[in-house]
């Protein structure tokens, strides 16, 4: 596949996902959110894919959106663009395989609410991240009014977006925004180390763990419960359950791939 603002590789199981468009702080348009789209559904459709990593080009994750084609906009392109923002982003939350964040710089706005997308956020102790959208006269429109307050609680994610505040990593860190800082030269290879101990498990049973667990996070516990209970049972059908617990009586490390 070939894209103008994102770089797509693949590494051994894992898909490499940069957003490339230093020259603006990777900030974010339609073109660039439907590449994003595009690539996603290859990685998932990819079977030598277990794990996917989304990150920037240059000295930012996301820095927002692109503020010179949001000025253009009236109502009903407004409106369009928080659509397609949304279903990309609701798409790389409920999407089978794991996704991982690494926040390389700024991940303001839209790349926050990118971020808050992915299943596990590793953030540069350099990151900062923040929803300043009030800040231009508007708010969040990718979802983040929602994900936020799931992630941080209602109150502070209300004082983060009432303020438009921008905070640093360990503020995200406390706050649970995210799961762990390190130091700017390691972002990537901790990154890795994690995509790749999460691709060395079994790939039916991360996937199905992913979709219980975000099936469940906006229902009653009674039935989440129900969820977990079909799910861990049906995985006693597959063959990949089989191995995992045959290797495990042998002393031995399971084979997963086919």
């Amino acid at each position: 596949m070939s894209f103008n603002n994102i770089i797509v590789e693949n590494e051994d199981r894992l898909g490499i996902l940069k957003i490339n468009r230093p020259d603006v702080l990777n900030a974010v348009n339609v073109e660039t959110i439907l590449e994003i789209e595009k690539a996603m559904h290859g990685f998932n459709e990819d079977d030598s894919i277990y794990v996917i990593v989304i990150t920037g080009e240059g000295k930012a994750f996301v820095s927002g959106s692109d503020i010179a084609r949001l000025a253009d906009m009236d109502v009903l392109e407004a409106r369009e663009y928080s659509r397609i923002g949304q279903r990309v982003l609701s798409y790389i939350e409920n999407m089978e395989k794991p996704v991982i964040a690494a926040v390389n710089g700024y991940a303001l706005g839209s790349g926050c609410e990118l971020a808050m997308a992915c299943d596990i956020r590793i953030v540069s102790e350099k990151a900062k991240l923040g929803q300043p959208e009030v800040k231009l006269g508007l708010i969040p429109g990718h979802a983040g009014t929602q994900r936020l307050a799931r992630l941080v609680g209602t109150a502070k994610a209300k004082e983060l977006i009432y303020t438009g505040d921008i905070i640093d990593a360990q503020e995200a860190l406390r706050i649970g925004l995210v799961n762990r800082v390190v130091s700017s030269d390691k972002l990537m290879g901790e990154t890795k180390d994690i995509a790749n101990k999460i691709a060395a498990v079994g790939p039916t049973a991360v996937r199905v763990a992913k979709t219980v667990i975000n099936r469940g996070i906006d229902a009653n516990l009674t039935t989440a419960n129900s969820y977990e209970m079909e799910a861990f049972s049906i995985l006693f059908s597959t063959d990949e359950a089989k191995e995992g617990m045959k290797a495990f009586l042998e002393k031995r490390r399971p084979k997963w791939d086919k």
